[in-house]
């Protein structure tokens, strides 16, 4: 049997930058497109490029727990982001290094991980969910927390804000 291939879609954003920032991420089964999981959380006063480096965090970790072994593909729209993670581009903000690091880590939990940029048009999803982290800090969201769910497709209700992680 074939392991499930995975796409994770990961953004992060702040109003401010630095500023307010949240990141979200979501987990995708490659072939079928389902979704598989979903994480956010707003993260306090940082930058955008603090959010990005969370969110693919955050997308990694969640994919390592669903499908460990899986190869997955990460699609993200910041460029810095991908280019570091590829190894093209050296990571030179000392803020940046830790994440980075973490998101090494997390990626040891899959198989092969490759990092390819989109337009932002073709991040919606992940976007969404970041806005909706950050929204949550501003007063702005329909409910308090972000968005999760788990491997078993459904909502999964909401969860406290500040809270990170699959269910």
């Amino acid at each position: 049997m074939t392991a499930r291939r995975l796409i994770i879609q990961a953004d992060g954003g702040s109003r401010g930058n630095p500023g307010t920032a949240g990141y979200g991420a979501v987990v995708l089964d490659a072939v079928t497109g389902e979704v598989l999981a979903e994480v956010s959380e707003a993260i306090g006063h940082a930058t955008n490029n603090v959010a990005e480096y969370s969110g693919l965090v955050a997308g990694l970790r969640a994919a390592g727990k669903l499908a460990p072994g899986a190869p997955a593909e990460v699609r993200m729209d910041s460029k810095l982001v991908v280019e570091q993670m590829s190894g093209r581009w050296q990571i030179k903000h000392p803020d940046l290094r830790p994440l980075a690091a973490q998101a090494r880590q997390a990626a040891r939990a899959l198989g092969r991980v490759t990092y390819i940029w989109v337009p932002r048009e073709r991040n919606t999803h992940a976007d969404r969910l970041a806005n909706e982290a950050m929204d949550a800090v501003s007063g702005r969201a329909k409910a308090p927390g972000g968005a999760a769910r788990g491997p078993g497709g459904g909502s999964g209700g909401r969860r406290p804000s500040g809270t990170a992680g699959l269910w």
